[in-house]
């Protein structure tokens, strides 16, 4: 199975749960790479989970958009900015009902690997629609390697990226940073340990 059943029901139960479960700091990628980001940046945040991400972005004062399937997320996320006396605009929303012909400076998609391939190449066209003209996609998560790590995402190798897979998905982007490599995660309970990973940070041709 390489998409959940009930993606709104399974992570409205993990998140359910005074717990972050990938903790309260930014993915260690987006921390290492969000310098290349403009000051005061608009960026979309998808599938932001419990907002560690987004909350993250907009402390350092950029506009931010997030969503996530569940409510659970969504509350934790706002409550989140609330403690750290930011604004993000969050709301209950799937990549399917999501509106992509909005357009950002960067789109930011930590660990989305729910997607099966098919859905994954309409994900991957959806992102790039997302950004203008000139901004960035940082796009971070796991190699097919990562299920025998077993220490974080989906037990499904389909889901996860390659370097060749990102490489001919945009093929058109001048790509700033493409590499899989492996580190030790410390991401609350739900990304920790040895992982195998991959990062793509893509510019958006003028022309596109």
């Amino acid at each position: 199975m390489a998409d959940f059943d009930d993606a709104a029901a399974f992570w409205g139960r993990r998140y359910a749960t005074p717990e972050f479960v990938f903790g309260r700091a930014p993915a260690a990628f987006l921390a290492r790479e969000a310098k290349r980001l403009p000051p005061g940046s608009s960026v979309l945040v998808p599938c932001d989970g419990e907002g560690r991400n987004s909350v993250w972005l907009a402390e350092q004062g950029h506009t931010v958009t997030a969503f996530d399937i569940t409510a659970e997320g969504v509350e934790k996320a706002r409550a989140l900015a609330s403690e750290r006396n930011v604004e993000i605009e969050a709301a209950v929303a799937s990549i399917d009902d999501w509106d992509w012909t909005m357009r950002y400076d960067a789109v930011v998609a930590v660990f989305v690997q729910f997607a099966g391939p098919a859905r994954r190449a309409r994900m991957f066209e959806e992102f790039a629609m997302a950004v203008q003209p000139g901004g960035l996609l940082m796009l971070h998560g796991y190699t097919p390697r990562q299920v025998d790590y077993g220490t974080g995402g989906p037990p499904h190798p389909e889901n996860m990226y390659t370097p060749e897979m990102l490489k001919a998905a945009f093929s058109d982007w001048q790509i700033e940073r493409l590499e899989a490599y492996e580190a030790e995660l410390d991401e609350g309970k739900g990304h920790s340990g040895r992982s195998a990973l991959i990062d793509l940070i893509g510019r958006k041709p003028q022309s596109l």
